[in-house]
């Protein structure tokens, strides 16, 4: 079960398998990459593999993110408190997300 400052994110529990199956796929690609590396692929091959792996990620965060905030921001059932504690953790990851 993921965590986020203690609290067990269920609704990752949900989806969790093509939560895994995205994973994966990305560790392929990095190993992919890492063979590219040691047997001198041209450039641009290793760029595009790369290129796939910033969008997988990217695709992951943003699957991840938007469960977040449908089940904690938008849950009708949290106090304005603790919102906006939600809204502030949100905040610092896409601050280090974005950079």
């Amino acid at each position: 079960m993921i965590k986020l400052k203690g609290e067990t994110l269920a609704h990752i529990a949900s989806n969790n398998k093509r939560l895994i199956s995205r994973v994966r796929r990305i560790q392929g690609q990095l190993a992919s990459i890492e063979k590219m590396l040691v047997s001198e692929v041209d450039c641009m091959a290793i760029l595009q593999q790369v290129a796939a792996i910033k969008g997988a990620a990217s695709s992951l965060t943003r699957e991840v993110l938007e469960e977040h905030l449908r089940e904690h921001l938008g849950a009708a059932d949290i106090d304005q408190k603790h919102r906006e504690e939600e809204v502030e953790e949100v905040i610092l990851v896409l601050r280090s997300y974005l950079k």
